[in-house]
């Protein structure tokens, strides 16, 4: 638990420069905040490194950066985010995510209150997740040096046995799965910076679906490719695959889950769906065989109820993703050329 020797924080207060300088302030920002709230048995060790027993098994290391604006929007804020991206990235090797470290980067000026409030959201996120933040790191750099607060996050996760997903794995045959609707994110984002009002609220689908992943597993390990479609959109995503494995693939625009208020939104703000980022979903490539049995595990897991086929794999030599429209033709669905939307996680 925090140490009582530092007196609470100013609930008005503001980060100065202070806070980063690895003196007083910063040992009562650390101790009266960030301890109060991740506080765990390893986090509690004190040190500059957290000491821990491994499960036997092999290991997967991943790290995130998170520069997302708004800092708050509608489904959730930079600090569960944060969790979220990093938990997944780690699931999307088949692993169990075990611990996580948070490296908070905070600009001179932000408001104290506004913190307490992304750590406070970001335990809670890790505590869901069964993920602690075991060990921190925390800088403060002048104003207008920075953009209120970075969050860099690293995980680690052990991999079953049995398990080898990887994004070189996709075989000409597969079928590509998709576990829900796209573009939530993406958009909930965008209406939220550009203060946009739609008849209906869209929310960020930002979730850690290594519970999705686990359940999958429970009923086959025949699964190839994870990936989760995030800052690189489906399109994108699928493209990495593609070029991974040496295939092509194929899929279906009508079979591709995209909420009607999420729809109607990109065609107002001129957005391609399958270019907006998503914080929830993922896509598995799996032999056709499997792909039944997967769909009814994912459907029984509210982070898979939507899920579908959306495409097949196929041999191509140019490793393209191409799409059937709705309109009865196809169209080649190429990587993402510059930034369709920034800062977006």
């Amino acid at each position: 638990m925090p140490n009582n020797r530092f007196n609470p924080l100013p609930k008005n207060g503001h980060i100065d420069l202070s806070h980063g300088s690895g003196g007083r302030a910063m040992a009562q920002l650390i101790n009266t905040l960030f301890v109060k709230h991740f506080d765990n048995e390893l986090l509690r060790q004190g040190n500059d490194q957290a000491l821990f027993n491994i499960e036997a098994g092999r290991m997967v290391m991943s790290t995130d950066s998170h520069v997302i604006t708004p800092l708050f929007f509608p489904g959730g804020d930079i600090g569960s985010l944060a969790v979220h991206g990093t938990v997944n990235d780690v699931a999307m090797s088949g692993a169990t995510p075990l611990y996580l470290s948070a490296g908070f980067i905070l600009e001179e000026g932000f408001p104290l209150r506004e913190l307490e409030k992304i750590v406070i959201s970001m335990a809670a996120a890790a505590k869901q997740a069964g993920t602690p933040v075991i060990t921190g790191d925390t800088k403060v750099v002048e104003r207008g040096k920075g953009d209120g607060v970075f969050i860099n996050t690293c995980g680690i996760g052990v991999v079953p046995s049995g398990v080898n997903i990887s994004g070189d794995q996709a075989c000409a045959g597969d079928v590509i799965i998709l576990s829900g609707s796209i573009g939530d994110h993406g958009v909930a984002i965008m209406s939220s910076r550009e203060n946009l009002q739609f008849a209906t609220t869209i929310t960020s689908d930002s979730a850690a679906v290594h519970s999705l992943v686990a359940d999958m597993l429970n009923v086959t390990k025949e699964i190839h490719c994870l990936r989760d479609p995030t800052r690189g959109r489906l399109a994108t995503s699928l493209n990495e695959l593609a070029t991974q494995s040496a295939v092509g693939m194929v899929i279906d625009e009508q079979k591709i889950p995209i909420k009607a208020e999420v729809k109607a939104a990109c065609e107002i703000l001129g957005l391609d769906p399958l270019y907006v980022a998503n914080e929830g979903k993922l896509v598995c490539i799996c032999p056709a065989e499997h792909a039944e049995v997967l769909i009814e595990a994912m459907q029984q897991n509210p982070l898979g109820k939507e899920a579908a086929i959306i495409g097949r794999v196929i041999n191509d030599e140019n490793n393209f993703v191409q799409m059937n429209t709705a309109f009865g033709g196809q169209r080649i669905v190429d990587w993402l050329a510059g930034e369709q939307l920034p800062r977006i996680c």
